[in-house]
């Protein structure tokens, strides 16, 4: 009789440590396109709302480019609907050859009539105002973030100053020790 010899197993076996995952989807939470920060610096920001845009083709994919600015901005209410004015998104040259696109159009928001009904009451009745605070994307949509707002004084403004001014000045000095 011949000896038998064993047979080498076939089934892989489990590494020691488990495998890394992969990294999670770029997609996954909010992705900023573009910040208006001077929003923050002239007024009071005092509740914030989330709308979807109404975008044509080219502007979705100058958005994905990151060719958007919403500083010149401003939102406002006519007929029961929220528009956006003033935003610039620049056309890419390859994508818009067959429209004449124009980067500052009126840009419709979609909010729930029950926002749209709270925010004509505080714009008309309250004396506050609209600006967009960030334009980001959002499980693969466009979405802004407005902000109703009261204007701030020159006093206000200056004051905002002294406190960041102060702050970064007390890190300044932590750090030191």
């Amino acid at each position: 009789m011949r000896p038998t010899m064993a047979k080498p197993s076939t089934r892989p076996t489990a590494p020691a440590t488990p495998a890394p995952k992969p990294a999670a989807k770029a997609d996954a939470g909010p992705r900023t396109i573009a910040e208006n920060r001077r929003a923050r610096f002239d007024y009071f920001i005092e509740e914030r709302y989330e709308a979807g845009l109404v975008l044509e083709g080219w502007e979705v994919k100058s958005l994905r480019a990151g060719k958007a600015q919403i500083t010149e901005a401003h939102v406002y209410l006519r007929g029961g609907e929220v528009f956006m004015v003033g935003a610039h998104i620049a056309p890419l040259k390859t994508t818009s050859t067959h429209v004449i696109a124009d980067p500052t159009r009126s840009r419709k928001l979609l909010l729930n009539r029950r926002e749209i009904a709270h925010l004509v009451g505080a714009v008309e009745r309250q004396g506050y105002t609209m600006v967009p605070l960030e334009l980001y994307w959002q499980r693969g949509k466009a979405k802004v973030r407005i902000g109703l707002a009261k204007g701030k004084k020159a006093h206000d403004k200056r004051a905002t100053e002294k406190d960041r001014d102060w702050a970064r000045d007390k890190a300044r000095l932590m750090r030191r020790g």
